[in-house]
């Protein structure tokens, strides 16, 4: 079944950016907090990061063509790969700001307005994440998944930053807040080198999930029980949406071609049915022949 179009949800938090991009600057010039000024910053990488994302999901979209058999589904990886990359620009300049607050430190005005804004962003925020993670699950989106863990993140950023404004108020200590902002940093940092490294596992042609893997075991052990054949060379791969799975089929010698590719077609089938948005390839060997085991390694 072919994936709808996804980009209405890159649109949602594009628009999302913005309209905290907005509230979050106005915040820093209103109270002159180098924490919501970190937080502004992370914004607006989001809103980079969302662009970046509409422009993949459009290309991920792409039927195969001559020059891509296997489709554009890859492109998801390069939107979070980037993603990853942006995090940690806008981590450093967050740190490299309240290293310098440190030193030189300034007394935060209008602290309420600051936290309500705040506030609303966070919540603008937590609300877009919830529906493209959701979006993400449901049709297998590593770039919508990746950019809902991204915005959660500015959540919990915010309520750090809060946390610090609020802390500054009751104690008087001013240098709580570029402190909280190095925090935020650190935890920026850790979530883009999650999104980093999975985005390499996909480009590197990571397996199939373990429970996945597993689905596909169940069909197979199914036929092994009710038709007396085997399998080997079973290979898997993801491409941003799609998973492929590959199979070679042992059956008899005496069986007829017509037999067998019934058989393995209902096995392609079975196997769709278990992992979402997959594509099975089989392979059919006689179980007999000793040249059918010749080709288990992927180099032989």
């Amino acid at each position: 079944m072919k994936r709808p179009s996804l980009t209405r949800y890159a649109w949602l938090s594009i628009a999302a950016a913005v309209a905290t991009i907005t509230l979050k600057a106005g915040a820093y010039m209103l109270t002159g907090s180098v924490g919501l000024l970190s937080d502004a910053i992370e914004s607006i990488v989001n809103l980079l990061a969302a662009i970046m994302a509409l422009t993949m999901l459009t290309i991920a979209a792409r039927p195969p063509d001559d020059s891509h058999t296997y489709g554009h589904g890859k492109a998801e990886y390069f939107s979070s790969n980037v993603e990853g990359v942006l995090i940690l620009v806008a981590a450093a300049g967050i740190a490299v700001t309240a290293v310098e607050r440190i030193f030189n430190p300034r007394e935060i005005e209008e602290v309420g307005i600051g936290v309500v804004i705040s506030v609303i962003a966070a919540l603008i925020n937590f609300v877009v994440a919830k529906i493209l993670l959701t979006a993400g699950k449901k049709h297998a989106s590593i770039t919508l998944e990746a950019d809902a863990h991204h915005l959660m993140t500015d959540v919990w950023t915010s309520g750090g930053i809060i946390l610090g404004l609020g802390l500054v108020t009751l104690t008087g200590w001013q240098i709580l807040d570029p402190i909280i902002a190095l925090a935020v940093s650190v935890n920026i940092v850790y979530i883009a080198i999650k999104l980093i490294r999975r985005s390499v596992d996909g480009l590197m042609d990571a397996s199939l999930s373990l429970n996945e893997m597993e689905a596909v075991e169940k069909v197979l052990d199914k036929y092994r029980d009710k038709y007396e054949i085997d399998f080997h060379a079973l290979r898997t791969r993801q491409a941003g949406a799609r998973h492929f799975i590959t199979v070679h089929v042992l059956v008899p010698g005496e069986w007829t071609v017509h037999d067998a590719h019934h058989i393995a077609e209902d096995i392609e089938g079975d196997i769709r049915a278990v992992v979402q948005n997959s594509v099975a390839f089989t392979h059919l060997e006689p179980i007999e022949d000793e040249i059918s085991h010749d080709d288990i390694c992927l180099d032989r």
